[in-house]
């Protein structure tokens, strides 16, 4: 086959060259070639039919060198990029895409998205190398194990106050819980749990790390040495506890990689759409994500292995609210008074029965203070400090008995014959 002038191919096009002429010969059957080449054997036949018509030219893509037909016009593109560099200045492609055909009804393929952002410098290819790690197999039913934790960040870009995310994820089939609060602590911990288990009910086990507020770190008692206890546990461990749910405690951030990354992708993809929508306080993050997180179950979400729900039924509400509490042991006074946190309570509650030795005070998710007997709730109000009983030393008065001695005592007779030897030298 002669050629005229020069033209460019491809390697890949070149071996499909060879292929075509071979059956153009008659050594090879258009079966196997389509097989070689995968594509179908009326492709072959169309491809034969070019090559004895044009030659090498036939082999060759008709589109090389000119624009698809699928192009979008300039105007489309000018707007897009515009968009992107004011409105969406710092969203990925793959977000930008969809916020473009949600909010401005303006359709772009994705990949083609990335292409033009790369080329105006909005988009940067990155390489993420990781160290290698043991990869632990999704937990086979929906609540057999939830992660838990918090995430400290400006989630209102400087709109409001910077709040911690508690995010929870279920490590069967991804479903994700979150609210925001001001701190990550105890009552937060507890008050997030309280709000998950309403709507999903009690987890069989959470998984979370090793924070002071989850996990106890201080001497254990003599009694809780004795009970077999190898570390003193937290508020939130004991209320775990009561309710019967397992807390295992991750070694390290990568243990949870579940809950790792889906804050990474909140902090890319909720950030950018609560800036969207305006969000500018606690209270309006939380309203928001009661809005968002449905929709991004729906999207994220997978299906478990096994179709059972291992989540039980929560504790009807005030027993739920009394469990997930910050508890702690007080001796009672002879007066019926408590001391806690450098304040007094007296108790106003009558005993019919025998008078217990200790009660505990409760601080609950309201904010309030409960104080019970492990029977009942207790009234009470809080007092000034007792006054102290003065101490008063009674002085033990002695009592001086007039001795008189005996007349036949010797100190009688020793006084008599002193007042006897003077008179006689006198006379």
């Amino acid at each position: 086959m002669e050629e005229k002038g020069v033209l460019k191919v491809t390697n890949r096009e070149l071996r499909k060259l060879k292929v075509i002429e071979e059956v153009i010969e008659k050594r090879l059957k258009q079966r196997k070639a389509a097989k070689l080449l995968d594509l179908s054997v009326r492709q072959v036949i169309r491809l034969v039919k070019r090559v004895r018509r044009e030659g090498v030219q036939g082999i060759v893509h008709r589109l090389r060198d000119k624009e698809s037909n699928h192009k979008h016009a300039d105007k489309h593109k000018e707007k897009v990029i515009a968009l992107c560099r004011n409105k969406y200045e710092d969203f990925g492609p793959t977000l930008a895409q969809e916020k473009l055909e949600e909010l401005d009804k303006l359709y772009v393929n994705r990949e083609t998205l990335r292409q033009w952002m790369l080329e105006e410098g909005l988009w940067e290819l990155s390489r993420k190398g990781s160290k290698h790690r043991q990869w632990r197999e999704r937990k086979a039913s929906f609540g057999e194990m939830t992660q838990v934790d918090g995430s400290h960040h400006d989630w209102l870009e400087g709109r409001g106050p910077e709040l911690v995310l508690m995010g929870y994820i279920d490590d069967a089939v991804s479903e994700v819980f979150a609210r925001f609060y001001d701190y990550e602590g105890t009552l937060p911990a507890m008050e997030s749990f309280y709000r998950y288990s309403k709507q999903y009910g009690l987890p069989h086990s959470i998984y979370i790390d090793r924070l002071k507020a989850y996990k106890g770190d201080g001497q254990l008692t003599l009694e809780e040495e004795l009970a077999g206890e190898t570390h003193k546990k937290s508020q939130f461990e004991r209320a775990l506890e009561e309710l019967g749910v397992d807390v295992i405690h991750a070694q390290s951030p990568q243990a949870k990689g579940r809950i790792e990354r889906l804050f990474r992708t909140f902090q890319d993809r909720l950030i950018k759409e609560m800036r969207l929508a305006g969000v500018k306080t606690k209270e309006e993050a939380n309203e928001f994500l009661k809005q968002y997180l449905p929709k991004y179950n729906r999207r994220f979400s997978v299906k478990a292995r096994d179709e059972a729900n291992l989540h039980r039924q929560a504790p009807r509400d005030q027993e739920l609210r009394r469990i997930l509490s910050i508890q702690a042991k007080h001796a009672l006074r002879n007066d019926n008074t408590i001391r806690h946190d450098n304040k007094f309570y007296q108790i106003l509650t009558r005993w019919k029965g025998r008078r217990p030795k200790h009660v505990t005070i409760e601080e609950r998710l309201d904010g309030k203070l409960y104080i019970t007997d492990q029977t009942k709730e207790l009234r009470y109000q809080e007092i000034k400090e007792p006054l102290k009983q003065a101490v008063v030393k009674q002085k033990t008065l002695r009592r001086h008995r007039i001795s008189i001695p005996a007349s036949a005592h010797p100190w009688r007779k020793l006084i008599l014959a002193q007042r006897v030897i003077p008179a006689e030298k006198a006379a």
